[in-house]
């Protein structure tokens, strides 16, 4: 969905690709604490809209012919010149700034949903082997973000239950360092475990196939940001796209089907891909791959023209592809419920009253 978003700065899409994943965690969401962070990633997207639009009107605010307002104009040195800071401010330099500024917001929202549908304990078992040594720092970094939201949940319960929720207090010192300390603390506690429980033990293998593994993780992984880039960024090359994804993703696989044969280790819970993980991968893939086609077929429905000014459309085939990212929240099974209801006891239990004799229904023993 952040890709498919990417590709687009029509406003109504943005919002129709923001109601899909609201839905989405909405539907699957699970009891766990970070699964709650939701709507802390929403107020982060409304300032960074925010953010956007008043650096747009601080600098060059001026984008079209119909003129708002006038902000007073700061001098500048003819060192500066090209930047101006106030001055006329028009409506199509704040919706430029605006769409932007949704663009960017829908990219984050988008992340954030990931984190806080999606256990990160879990990718660990799905790490490959050749990893291990950054197995540990990427899931002390992914889990970080759901931390600081179960932290500043707890921080908040702690003060209110001590009666200084209302209270003028200094932000610095009693909430955002207690926050960012829990929050460091418990992704390193995860860290330890994992190390203390022989994550990552390696066998003796060659200097060579270490240099040759590593050599070939590397290239790959550089050969797959450069095709990404390639893919998100339309004005690129075609050569710096999809085939170079695809040497990279070859030359990282075949390191890490090397580099996974020196690490030794077990695993007590696998955890399978079944239809309903290739399902929702699936639906994904279709998102980012069919709004990809629809941004070469026709670009000005993905990105309204603000000179002359229009109003946005809403086409037909990138509304289906956005929507298809509502399947997981029917495709995938209902995140189990930690409050849910035991079941009921026998209606048998007979309570003993002191010097009744007790009742048997069978023969004596």
């Amino acid at each position: 969905m952040a890709t498919a978003a990417s590709r687009t700065t029509n406003p109504l899409l943005l919002g129709l690709t923001l109601a899909v994943v609201a839905y989405v965690v909405s539907a699957r969401r699970t009891d766990a604490p970070w699964a709650k962070g939701f709507r802390a990633y929403l107020i982060l997207g409304l300032i960074i809209i925010a953010i956007r639009v008043v650096f747009r009107m601080l600098f060059d605010g001026q984008y079209g012919v119909h003129v708002l307002f006038t902000l007073p104009e700061i001098p500048l040195p003819d060192a500066a010149a090209g930047i101006r800071i106030g001055g006329p401010v028009s409506l199509e330099g704040l919706l430029a700034a605006f769409y932007d500024g949704l663009r960017l917001a829908t990219l984050l929202i988008c992340l954030g949903a990931a984190n806080v549908l999606a256990n990160p304990k879990r990718l660990l078992k799905a790490v490959p082997g050749a990893l291990h040594e950054v197995g540990v720092a990427i899931t002390v970094a992914l889990t970080v973000a759901p931390q600081l939201v179960e932290s500043g949940q707890r921080v908040h319960r702690a003060r209110r239950l001590r009666g200084e929720a209302g209270r003028r207090t200094r932000l610095f010192t009693e909430i955002v360092i207690p926050v960012m300390t829990d929050a460091l603390d418990r992704s390193l506690l995860l860290a330890s475990a994992m190390d203390s429980r022989g994550y990552g033990r390696t066998a003796h293998v060659p200097r060579r196939t270490r240099l040759v593994t590593g050599t070939l993780v590397l290239v790959g992984l550089m050969g797959v940001c450069i095709g990404t880039y390639g893919l998100l960024d339309g004005s690129t090359s075609w050569t710096l796209g999809a085939p170079m994804l695809v040497l990279g993703l070859t030359a990282a696989g075949w390191g890490f089907v090397i580099g996974g044969q020196r690490v030794q280790r077990t695993r007590y819970r696998p955890d399978p891909w079944r239809l309903a993980e290739w399902g929702v991968a699936a639906s994904g893939v279709a998102v980012a791959a069919g709004m990809f086609a629809l941004a070469r077929v026709d670009p000005a429905d993905l990105n309204p023209s603000l000179q002359p000014l229009t109003w946005p459309p809403l086409p037909i085939g990138p509304t289906i592809v956005v929507l298809l990212g509502i399947l997981p929240a029917f495709i995938a099974p209902p995140p189990p419920r930690t409050g849910a209801a035991r079941p009921a006891r026998p209606a048998a239990a007979a309570v003993a009253t002191p010097g009744a004799r007790p009742t048997t229904t069978g023969p004596p023993r």
